[in-house]
């Protein structure tokens, strides 16, 4: 971009470009099988210029060197698509030096991408492995590797699906993608105010009344959303000021949005797409991993809601006033904004069985649709124009921020497999914790509350898991239940301080200080440090689908000792009476299975 560059020219050059970003992604889903080696470039020549040339400007002075490495790195990837099946015989080695060129274009492009999208940890962690992969040979010690060829580094990690372009690059492009374009499209339209009609309808009569709405809303949009600091941004807009007018201490209504906000990620169906990646990681369907999901997320929401109701006792906050309740109709015509795109995917999915991308796609159009009317009912296409424009460059960003992440993961991930470090680290969690499963699932978490505070979520679950799953399962876990672990832990730096991103957020819009509501938060959202060791002490709470009964009765035990714990934590106040109340709970979450 020039300083001449008007803002007509530059809005319609990303329009543009998210058409064509969105085009294509929908496209893969309609048009069948296309080569990993084309599809997986073609993705990443598609997000760089929303990383380097969309961002917003950073001073007067126009970024020439980002660009220039954008459209450096989009023309090598292009060639990598032109190329693959060439490149699809040279079983991941470089042959010669322009494609050591392409392949150092493409590090480079990757590292700053996820540099400029989330800031120095992740990029630099990416930095360290690639570091360790071309010099881990002079490691002394079990930590060390033999010796590997530049040409076969660089070929497995640029040219080839081992790295930069490989699994998880995968997810990006043919899941996340989807379902990251069709929560764009929902809350471009009605969507968004359909989900807060709704939990205003279902809980604003109740006692502590917004605090609740936020609970509902928030579990709602934050499946769909993948993001708590974006859940937090969005319906936080609306529930903060509103529980702050109800009487809500400033801390209370910024930790009730932020413990909302974060649990909307492990809310079936999507779970912020992470269930996709899920699928991709361990094998197990779609379908066995939302089964297995759903109770403990509806743990998570119910232990909150008792957080609350505890709190709104002790300082008598009331119910939604009349007026900020939704009337029927209203009610009705909003909520129809989402629940039919909604329809379409699960009856996709579940009664007809499509794939959840090919499901997701057919709910993107019905969404497309409706953008034509609004809550008034009036077909308006100079409405829907402008709605679609928001719709597809909001979509478009996300992808691109999603997509930097991740595939900047993907070099950790192919380094982690080409040296070997990931067993290695996997036996040092299995000495450290000298073979016993508690330890280890500990260590696991501290790792995971650690790189959480300074990577996304779901780059945090794809290497925690990387290198622990195979520690855990050989300790006697189910693959779903060491993945569901993970997930759940790689959560945890969203309210926990020092590094708790839906906390600052919230703590911001309520103008109250964050470590105060970063305490409040951890209170509310204790189901958050216990439920995913239930899982692992009541194993049949994850077996829904196969053991229903077994499920709900560990859901119950499970969800009691949390209640508990989260009552003494809330509703008492002298010491005695909370650490009793503390013990209680933690025996019921561990020590029952062992009575029973």
């Amino acid at each position: 971009m020039t300083p001449q560059t008007t803002p007509k020219t530059r809005r319609l050059a990303m329009l543009a470009a998210a058409i064509v970003l969105v085009g294509f992604h929908l496209g893969l889903i309609f048009s069948g099988i296309v080569p990993n080696l084309v599809a997986r470039p073609l993705h990443l020549a598609l997000i760089l210029p929303w990383i380097f040339i969309f961002a917003e400007p950073r001073g007067r002075v126009p970024d020439l060197i980002g660009a220039a490495l954008a459209v450096a790195a989009m023309a090598a990837a292009l060639w990598i698509a032109m190329n693959a099946d060439r490149l699809a015989d040279q079983y991941g080695f470089v042959e010669t030096g322009f494609q050591y060129a392409v392949g150092a274009i493409l590090l480079l492009a990757v590292l700053e991408s996820a540099r400029r999208a989330i800031g120095w940890p992740l990029p630099l962690i990416a930095a360290l492995a690639l570091l360790y992969a071309a010099f881990g040979q002079y490691v002394p010690g079990e930590f060390g590797h033999a010796p590997l060829p530049p040409a076969s580094l660089m070929g497995t990690l640029t040219l080839a699906e081992g790295g930069i372009f490989g699994q998880l690059t995968g997810v990006s492009v043919g899941v996340v993608a989807i379902f990251v374009i069709f929560g764009a499209v929902l809350n471009a339209g009605e969507a968004g105010r359909g989900f807060m009609n709704l939990a205003a309808a279902v809980a604003g009569r109740l006692r502590g009344g917004a605090g609740k709405v936020s609970v509902i809303s928030s579990a709602l949009f934050g499946s769909i959303s993948g993001s708590a600091s974006a859940n937090v941004a969005s319906t936080g807009a609306i529930t903060i000021p509103a529980m702050i007018g109800l009487g809500y201490p400033r801390r209370i209504a910024a930790a009730v949005e932020a413990v909302a906000s974060s649990g909307g990620q492990i809310m079936p169906p999507l779970m912020g797409a992470g269930a996709f990646v899920m699928v991709e990681l361990t094998g197990v369907p779609y379908t066995q991993i939302i089964a297995a999901a759903l109770l403990p997320a509806i743990l998570y929401f119910a232990v909150v809601w008792f957080g609350i109701d505890a709190y709104a006792r002790r300082m008598g906050l009331g119910a939604l006033p009349a007026d900020q309740r939704p009337g029927r109709r209203e009610l009705a015509i909003t909520s129809a904004f989402f629940a039919l795109p909604f329809a379409v995917l699960l009856l996709g999915m579940f009664l007809i069985g499509y794939t959840p991308q090919y499901a997701a796609s057919l709910a993107i159009i019905a969404g497309a649709a409706l953008l034509l009317f609004g809550a008034d009912l009036r077909f308006d296409l100079s409405r829907a124009a402008s709605r679609a424009e928001t719709a597809l460059i909001t979509a478009a960003r996300q992808v691109a921020l999603i997509a930097a992440i991740i595939i900047c993961a993907s070099i950790i991930i192919g380094v982690l497999a080409i040296t070997g470090l990931g067993v290695k680290i996997t036996s040092l969690i299995l000495s450290a914790s000298n073979g016993q499963i508690w330890p280890s699932l500990i260590l696991t978490a501290l790792a995971c509350l650690v790189l959480g505070m300074e990577v996304p979520t779901t780059a945090a679950y794809v290497i925690c898991i990387s290198v622990a799953g195979p520690a855990l399962t050989s300790l006697g876990l189910e693959p779903l239940q060491a993945h569901l672990f993970v997930f759940w832990f790689a959560l945890l730096s969203t309210i926990t301080p020092p590094v708790c991103g839906a906390v600052f957020i919230a703590a911001g819009m309520a103008q109250e200080n964050w470590l105060r509501v970063a305490l409040t938060a951890m209170a509310l959202g204790v189901g958050l440090y216990l439920i995913p060791m239930g899982m692992v002490a009541w194993p049949e709470l994850i077996r829904l689908a196969e053991s229903p009964v077994a499920a709900v009765a560990s859901a119950f035990a499970v969800g009691l000792g949390c209640v508990v714990i989260s009552h003494g934590l809330i509703g008492l106040r002298r010491p005695l009476q909370v650490g009793l109340a503390l013990i209680a709970g933690l025996a019921i979450i561990f020590g029952l299975p062992a009575v029973i």
